[in-house]
């Protein structure tokens, strides 16, 4: 049975080992005796602690060996780097052409996030970064979405250990999360976009994702009304997918805006005709939106009835499926160059 010695043993042997090699043949051979897959030291060390029967006992040893695994691969790492320059007799062809590096570009969700940034930044919206991992009072409980509420069934996130003060702590499921926060730091009129990923507990298939990216937008001022908000979608969809597109607001329920509505662009691929992609309805589903709920500017500290507002929230993913005329949301994040190269 294997000891801790033996494992210390095996490591001064190593140190010893290398210390006497003076060629590259040499090293190798000794790389082999301790790192190979079949019948190297280590190997056959970690094989024999898989079959120990005490468990405390077989993970300190455990911990051991990787430790002797790693000491070992620093001093063979320290060798080839002492002795690189000694070992190389190939002479570079200084005649021969370079080789162009691969340069990379800008991936196609960050195009158009950079683009919706723009054009928001040029109507007077600040920009701003979220936090991924935030507490449940900025993610559910502020934006009028209580513990036991329907819509934290269509929202189930990946909950993280520890809390924040007592609150439990989750990967945010919108960048809606930064509403409160940002009408807590800012007197209005205020109007903000925060870009960034967002996370739920997603069964992953061609329309769906576990992690996405979102845009949320909200604007805070006196007398703010649905046209406001029909103005600046509609500005905002028509610079970005380059035509000169029509909005309609359906209504719709979202627990922190009231009244609440889903907000369709007309098809860009069919010009409003009725096309495979809007199924023939010559209108594409883009967002959800709606004049700012009264619990969220409580939740703020607004002086009741004050002020209005409007908040939208926009998945980039799917905008840039329209955008791009893609069809599986898989792609972004799939690491597929044959894909990514396109853009």
């Amino acid at each position: 049975m294997i000891t801790a010695d033996q494992i210390q043993a095996l490591i001064n042997h190593g140190r010893t080992a290398l210390a006497s090699t003076e060629t590259v043949e040499q090293f190798e051979q000794l790389r082999d005796h301790y790192f190979g897959r079949k019948q190297g030291e280590l190997v056959k060390i970690l094989r024999s602690i898989q079959h120990l029967d005490n468990v405390e006992h077989k993970r300190q040893l455990g911990a051991l060996a990787n430790n002797a695994k790693q000491e070992l691969q620093q001093l063979f790492s320290a060798w080839q780097n002492q002795h690189h320059h000694a070992s190389t007799t190939l002479v570079p062809d200084v005649t021969l052409p370079g080789i162009w590096p691969t340069v990379g570009h800008v991936h196609p969700l960050r195009q158009l996030q950079e683009e919706l940034v723009d054009i928001f930044y040029a109507m007077g919206f600040m920009v701003m970064e979220g936090n991924e991992l935030e507490n449940e009072l900025y993610c559910f409980e502020y934006l009028n979405i209580p513990p036991h509420h329907p819509a934290r069934d269509l929202q189930d996130t990946f909950y993280v250990s520890g809390d924040d003060q007592g609150v439990k702590r989750v990967l945010r499921t919108h960048t809606s999360n930064m509403q409160v926060r940002l009408m807590q730091q800012y007197t209005p009129p205020l109007r903000a976009v925060v870009p960034g990923r967002a996370f739920r507990n997603e069964a992953i298939d061609a329309s769906h994702e576990h992690t996405f990216y979102q845009m949320e937008g909200f604007v805070v001022d006196e007398n703010i009304s649905l046209g406001n908000l029909t103005y600046f979608l509609k500005t905002a969809m028509s610079r970005v997918l380059q035509s000169d597109v029509q909005v309609r607001l359906r209504p719709g329920y979202f627990p922190y805006v009231e009244p609440g509505f889903e907000a369709d662009c007309s098809c860009t691929h069919c010009a409003g005709q009725g096309c495979a992609v809007c199924k023939y309805t010559g209108w594409v589903e883009m967002l959800g939106c709606g004049l700012i709920h009264p619990t969220v500017f409580a939740s703020a500290g607004y002086e009741p009835g004050k002020y209005t507002g409007f908040a939208f929230g926009m998945g980039l993913m799917r905008l840039a499926m329209l955008k791009y005329n893609i069809d599986d949301i898989r792609l972004f994040m799939g690491g597929d160059f044959r894909f990514i190269d396109q853009f």
